[in-house]
């Protein structure tokens, strides 16, 4: 079983930056598949970024050259680096991963005002 702990959410202006990481309650390392979704008001949950297996990365074609996908094996944390923010990057974001079944954390509000 994994917990997964996101945070680093709040509320920026258009054009501003946030980091949100995500603390799994176990080692990362061995573990392909950790993702980024976001659920924006009264529409479905989307991905945002992931890693798969090799460390490949992907993102969904609104926030390609805007956002990044990290991860410290060390920590047993993935980073999502959000840099010039939209207000249409408004919603929650969550942090899953895949073993053996779905997690996934509680979700960290990202809110971006114009």
């Amino acid at each position: 079983q994994v917990q997964l702990v996101e945070s680093g959410g709040g509320l920026v202006q258009a054009g501003g930056s946030l980091r949100l990481s995500c603390t799994a309650s176990r080692s990362i390392s061995s573990i392909n598949t950790m993702a980024w979704y976001r659920q924006a008001p009264g529409k479905g949950r989307e991905l945002v970024a992931r890693f798969t297996v090799g460390s490949t990365t992907s993102y969904a074609d609104s926030v390609k050259g805007r956002f990044t996908i990290s991860r410290d094996n060390a920590k047993n944390t993935v980073y999502l680096q959000m840099n010039s923010l939209k207000p249409e990057d408004t919603a929650v974001y969550y942090c899953n991963t895949y073993w053996g079944s779905n997690y996934w954390g509680q979700g960290t509000q990202v809110t971006v005002s114009s």
